[in-house]
């Protein structure tokens, strides 16, 4: 993430601190200062705080230690002042692991909290919860409440927090990983309404926290639904058919010719079944603009083109997608060409399929 940090690395994991969670470290200094006065409350708080992010350090652990057990890397930990965020490499496709999985940080909390009531009975310190402040009470006793609340807080059926998650997986297991989804980030954005009206009339940061569940749900949605198409589809069904392509003996004037007579802005280069190179739409305008329209289509910088065979999975395709400044695929079939594949082609069968598996599933519903 940008902005970030690295702290330290803690069993094969990078923790990275986001530089927005100085900006809270800041602020909760200079809020304990403007009640207190003195540098001892400024050091409690700060030191308070920083004792919460390590317990969510820990939440964050409980989820990637639980992903290890199924075969699933952590790429890094960051702290932001709503919280933690695990980069997992994936979540478990077993709608039970993801069960265990989402649970296991949640789990960490109420553990730490049960070690610390225990300790607090052990050391015979009892202070009712009236004597509870942000700036006053037992350090220990309010860690452990707090533990408490974010056990609870994540347990909410809000995708994609860790209750969210726990939903999504149980509807998987009576609906494809896909539909459960959809059906879960819907929850989740409802919830996020009420809990950014509750913030209006009671505590601003529920706002922010009720905007990231709303871009949460829909990012992991979209990014489901998109995960879903490529995995039932291969490269033949989203491949263009119909298209032109140049030699490199062709002028600029002759793809210009052919730019303005359709809706191809990108045109293979080579010949008949050995298209090599790619003559972007951005490329054509400035060699226009610098060599003319009689240039040869040779003269211009051309990238090199990949190729697909007709029945590749568009998943493992689009992974080889990424990265490759040519963005267009040139498909085969037995070594001839048969089409073309650009991303544009790929979010468009996205947008069909995503509007059929709607229409069906409200069909269900």
């Amino acid at each position: 993430m940008k902005w970030s940090w690295k702290f330290v690395r803690i069993a094969g994991i990078d923790i990275y601190i986001h530089v927005t969670f100085f900006l809270l470290i800041y602020l909760v200094g200079i809020s304990y200062w403007n009640q207190e006065g003195n540098l001892n409350a400024v050091i409690s708080g700060v030191g308070f705080i920083l004792a919460l992010f390590a317990c969510v350090v820990l939440h964050e652990f409980g989820h990637s230690l639980t992903a290890r057990r199924y075969g699933i890397q952590t790429k890094s930990i960051t702290l932001l002042p709503i919280g933690g965020m695990a980069a997992l490499e994936k979540m478990p496709d077993d709608p039970r692991q993801e069960i265990n999985v989402a649970l296991a940080g949640p789990a960490v909390n109420f553990v730490i909290a049960l070690l610390l009531y225990l300790y607090l009975n052990v050391q015979h310190i009892e202070i009712s919860p009236e004597g509870l402040s942000v700036t006053d009470g037992s350090f220990l006793y309010r860690l452990m409440l707090v533990n408490i609340f974010i056990g609870v807080f994540n347990l909410l059926p809000a995708f994609p927090m860790d209750g969210g998650r726990v939903l999504r997986a149980a509807l998987a297991l009576r609906m494809d990983h896909a539909s459960a989804t959809r059906v879960a980030a819907s929850v989740g954005q409802f919830l996020a309404v009420g809990m950014g009206f509750l913030g209006l009339m009671y505590n601003p940061f529920l706002v922010f926290i009720a905007v990231f569940i709303w871009f949460g749900a829909s990012m992991e949605n979209n990014a489901e639904q998109l995960k879903s198409v490529l995995g039932q589809a291969d490269v033949r069904h989203a491949m263009l058919r119909e298209f032109h392509s140049l030699s490199p003996e062709d002028t600029l004037a002759k793809a210009v010719e052919l730019t303005l007579a359709g809706s191809q802005k990108d045109f293979p280069v080579g010949y008949h079944n050995q298209l090599e190179k790619v003559l972007h739409h951005g490329d054509l305008i400035q060699g226009l603009q610098l060599q003319g329209e009689h240039a040869r289509i040779r003269d211009l910088p051309l990238q090199t083109i990949l190729t697909a065979d007709i029945n590749e999975p568009l998943e493992k395709l689009l992974e080889r997608m990424q990265g490759n400044p040519a963005q267009m695929i040139c498909v085969v079939d037995q070594g001839e060409v048969v089409g073309l594949l650009n991303l544009e082609n790929l979010l468009e069968l996205i947008r069909i399929q995503s509007a059929v598996d709607a229409h069906n599933l409200a069909k269900k519903i």
